[in-house]
């Protein structure tokens, strides 16, 4: 029968554990069994605290990686109307070449930045050629009516909007980080599984606060 070795070990089992009893004290016993579940659950809640700090590391990078595409993206569609706005510019102002040679000037360095303190930089330098480039515009008052022009200034506002919100996004999340990672005890758990600071972008403090203005 199938029950039979199973009837044995317990019988087995049984014998065991009369043994045991035997030998020890019920009040021992009970002081023992104590003892170890209060040491699971304490293993248990260290193992939970661990889980959810981990789960807050993992969720503040990637929520911040997150802003950070976003960023690029409203900055890769930035880089692709100035050429535009340029081209409208020039057919009005050509002799502004100064101007004109400097935001492609600023763009292609922005485009070319590498690391967040060198695209803030860049993107400090564009935002500041783009506008000496729309106060220019107001010497010209053809330039100003012209409907491509109001356009690109339309989109390019809305741009920079995006922008100035997915940054702060972004440089919210990388605070929390930054503050997981330098607090007690969560540095501990950071340092457990290599979570480190993040840099913030900031932008010049002229230009973090002010948007390209453009008017209609």
């Amino acid at each position: 029968s199938l029950l039979t070795p199973i009837i044995y070990h317990v019988i087995i089992f049984l014998a065991m554990v009369i043994s045991f009893l035997d030998k020890t004290s019920y009040k021992s016993i009970i002081i023992s069994m104590n003892m170890y579940i209060l040491i699971m659950g304490l293993i248990v809640l260290v193992a939970l605290y661990l889980i959810v700090i981990y789960n807050g590391f993992i969720s503040l990078i990637n929520r911040a990686r997150e802003a950070w595409s976003d960023i690029e993206v409203q900055m890769k569609r930035r880089y692709d109307l100035i050429p535009n706005l340029v081209e409208t510019v020039k057919g009005y102002a050509a002799h502004e070449s100064n101007v004109l040679e400097g935001v492609i000037r600023a763009r292609n360095e922005a485009m070319g930045a590498s690391g967040l303190k060198n695209h803030a930089v860049a993107e400090d330098m564009l935002s500041s050629s783009l506008k000496n480039l729309f106060a220019l515009s107001e010497s010209y008052p053809d330039l100003k009516a012209n409907v491509n022009f109001l356009e690109l200034q339309r989109e390019l506002r809305d741009t920079e909007d995006k922008v100035q919100a997915a940054r702060r996004f972004y440089n919210g999340n990388v605070r929390d980080l930054n503050i997981k990672v330098d607090s007690f005890p969560s540095n501990l758990i950071g340092k457990m599984f290599g979570f480190v600071k993040m840099d913030l972008f900031e932008l010049a403090e002229d230009a973090a606060r002010e948007p390209v203005k453009v008017s209609f």
